[in-house]
């Protein structure tokens, strides 16, 4: 393998083999969950009695937080392959703090919404805008996830290797028959 700028090469395996690490994957789970619980907050005002759709938002946030903790976990073996006093570090840090704030953002939600959640009733507006701030919240780090990926190049296959995909390769040569 050639030899990497620092950020490239994880730091254990398991973050994921280079070029492929495990984090991006793995932060779709929160997402995922954390939009859909949404969707089922604003589901909930739209069918009567909606219950049921405030049960499906709270487990679903649930799932989100456990999703965000593998995330976050292999999150931060990536963060430690940054070289520190750099603005890729920097920027890992702000987008760390603002995922564990929106982590802690819907625990809190979760704790919130536990209480009454066998109720069969829309969920209240404080806890929609709750969610609602966590999403807003969420995305600003997403994109600072993109930037530490797509402007820094953390954990990205350098280009010479990236360069492999884009190379072509000659033809093999076909039979007469295979060419009709």
């Amino acid at each position: 393998m050639a030899e990497t700028q620092p950020g490239k090469q994880p730091v254990t395996v398991l973050a994921g083999p280079y070029g492929h690490p495990v984090h991006p994957i793995l932060v779709t789970v929160p997402i995922g969950a954390w939009v859909a619980s949404m969707v089922f907050d604003i589901a909930s005002h739209l069918h009567a009695p909606g219950g049921f759709l405030a049960q499906g938002s709270l487990w679903l946030i649930a799932l989100g937080g456990i999703g965000a903790l593998g995330a976050a976990s292999v999150g931060f073996l990536d963060l430690f392959a940054i070289p520190p006093a750099t603005p890729a570090f920097r920027t890992g840090l702000v987008h760390m703090g603002l995922n564990l704030a929106v982590t802690a953002g819907y625990a809190a939600g979760f704790a919130w919404r536990l209480g009454g959640y066998q109720e069969a009733r829309p969920v209240p507006a404080g806890q929609i805008a709750l969610s609602a701030v966590c999403l807003v919240v969420l995305a600003v780090s997403g994109y600072l996830g993109g930037k530490l990926a797509f402007r820094y190049g953390v954990r990205v296959a350098d280009e010479r290797t990236q360069a492999e995909g884009f190379t072509a390769r000659p033809a093999e040569h076909l039979s007469r028959k295979d060419a009709r």
